[in-house]
């Protein structure tokens, strides 16, 4: 198959899933633009601040993206191309994006409180705390994942942390000249972006190599670790409008950036997937041979659904929305921006590599060996494909490979800025999920005020994830392995919470209901294989997120009891 027709139905699909589907679950809910949203009601312009459609839809973007988008449909066509597509379209459309649209939603009619908050006003006080505590062990282990991999990154590519640091610098000044000296979002976008790219430049001038100022690789990674930690305590208590919004605003120019040259490199070189459509029902991974099914949904993981998504929207994003009319364009868009993405990963490998050298590659990095990193073949792929581009515009073959060259790294760096936001995005709502677990009441102790402080709270997440960082760096490593599974599990309870949820207030309940048995389906089996197959820490690990699941799931279908003989006996 031609990888320009496999984009251009994909575009068509996710297009219609917007114009149609969302619109339809707008109505459903009762979208409604004239209704004040916590933003405005709750307003202190620390974490309540109404932001601006563009800056909010950037935040989100870049919160919810990550790297997983890319990292998962690679892994993934290790079953053949044609199934991750199709999970991807019809993932995105039916089940991940209205899922992060109603988390939303939900948020925003309860005061843009966590998800946690509505489950408590269904499943009660116990069910809400496991699930917060579910979230906010979840929440820890991707911030020591990412920040894991950010100062790896850091270390090898040293011109990567510098444009990094002075993209942080330059979002504070973005935020003061918008918020305080009131320059407006659109005169301030034309002085930041272009200087955002200059940066890029600037950043290979004056690499910050502390390898060639003499550390060890080790050591230079434990201190890209401690100054990542330090920025995340100040990413999760300055005030949203100074640092993090306006941060993951400027960088998703980057992250548009990265797509649009992936795209222009699909149209101008579209070439035939190399890959095969359908390749095995098993693979071997970590632990043993995976099936396809669970394994292919769990892997793709946020490229068509993600649980973290509504940790965001109910997080950060629903303090932000300035009005309901956009719930459509932030919930629903960004994913299916999200799926795009997906599928610009899928089609760089299947297009690039064929079955048997991706095959060798990619089980080679799945056995511990020296591979090729997923990220690096979906930056070297699309960046190959940008050949056709630069050809097109008259540069010969030494400035066009030249210029792949510098697309891969653009690609890389784009990468490491999904990772960026990711990492400031959870530590702020591991916050706010230490917060909502200690609420204060009418007359709180002093124990539980210091609880409820943001800067214990953001102290005790980066003082955890320092520890798994620093005192035993490969427990991060393998409780990742297991976080995918984790990742979808909390969609698939997140979907069974809006499900009671719309049954209380006689709304249709097959959007989430659906989806939510399906979301479980894969989940369940595949947590129930990792406990199989696991030993030590991470069977400890996938045992206990499968017992949380357990009872939360009995706590659900005892609400769901209760809300069926409530409405029997009226």
């Amino acid at each position: 198959m031609n990888s320009l027709a496999l984009l251009g139905i994909s575009s068509v699909v996710l297009l219609c899933g917007y114009f149609l589907y969302s619109r339809m679950l707008a109505k459903m809910l009762g979208v409604d633009a004239a209704r004040p949203t916590p933003a405005h009601t709750l307003r202190d312009d620390i974490d309540y601040v109404p932001a601006h459609p563009a800056v909010l839809f950037g935040h989100h973007f870049a919160a919810i993206a990550g790297a997983g988008p890319i990292v998962g449909p690679v892994l993934a066509a290790e079953f053949g191309w044609a199934s991750v597509a199709l999970w991807i379209l019809l993932g995105c459309v039916f089940i991940g994006a209205a899922h992060d649209m109603i988390a939303l939603y939900l948020s925003v009619r309860h005061d843009g409180k966590s998800i946690g908050t509505v489950i408590g006003e269904i499943l009660g006080p116990k069910g809400r705390l496991l699930f917060l505590l579910f979230c906010w062990t979840a929440l820890i282990l991707v911030v020591a994942e990412f920040t894991r991999q950010i100062a790896a990154t850091f270390t090898t590519n040293p011109e990567i942390a510098s444009a990094s640091l002075l993209f942080i610098a330059e979002a504070v000044l973005f935020g003061l000249c918008v918020y305080r000296f009131r320059m407006g979002v659109l005169l301030s976008s034309l002085v930041f972006v272009p200087l955002m790219f200059a940066f890029v430049w600037i950043g290979g001038l004056v690499p910050i190599d502390l390898v060639a100022w003499g550390l060890s690789p080790d050591a230079a990674r434990t201190a890209w670790t401690l100054v990542l930690l330090a920025y995340c305590f100040f990413a999760s208590t300055l005030p949203v409008w100074l640092l993090l919004q306006p941060r993951d605003y400027l960088n998703a120019y980057l992250l548009y950036a990265m797509m649009a040259l992936g795209i222009a490199g699909v149209l101008f070189a579209h070439p035939v997937l190399q890959l095969d459509a359908f390749t095995s029902f098993t693979a071997p991974g970590r632990g043993g041979v995976q099936m396809l099914f669970p394994f292919l949904f769990v892997t793709v993981a946020c490229g068509a659904c993600s649980g973290l998504h509504a940790l965001v929207a109910s997080g950060t994003t629903a303090k932000q929305l300035d009005t309901e009319k956009n719930i459509r364009l932030v919930g629903y868009g960004a994913m299916l921006l999200e799926g795009l993405l997906a599928m610009l990963a899928l089609i760089g490998v299947a297009a690039t590599w064929n079955s048997g050298t991706y095959l060798a590659a990619i089980r080679t990095v799945a056995e511990g060996g020296q591979g090729v990193e997923p990220v690096e073949m979906f930056a070297g792929s699309l960046a190959g494909f940008c050949a056709k581009v630069f050809s097109f515009f008259g540069a010969g073959a030494d400035a066009a490979a030249q210029g792949v060259a510098v697309a891969k790294n653009f690609m890389l760096l784009a990468v490491s800025a999904f990772l960026m936001t990711s990492v400031d995005a959870a530590t702020r709502l591991a916050r706010f999920t230490w917060q909502e677990m200690f609420p204060l009441g009418e007359k709180p102790s002093a124990a539980r005020k210091a609880a409820h402080n943001m800067y214990s709270g953001t102290a005790l997440v980066v003082a955890l994830v320092a520890v798994l960082l620093l005192a035993n760096p490969e427990t991060a490593k393998s409780l990742w392995s297991n976080f995918a599974s984790a990742n979808q599990l909390l969609a698939s309870l997140t979907l069974f919470t809006a499900t009671l949820w719309l049954y209380k207030n006689n709304k249709n309940t097959l959007v989430t209901l659906v989806p939510m048995c399906f979301m479980l389906a894969t989940s369940l089996t595949a947590v129930v294989q990792l406990l199989l197959k696991g030993t030590g820490i991470l069977f400890a690990s996938t045992a206990a997120i499968l017992v949380l699941a357990v009872f939360l799931l009995v706590f659900g279908v005892r609400s769901f009891l209760s809300l069926r003989r409530s409405r029997q006996d009226v």
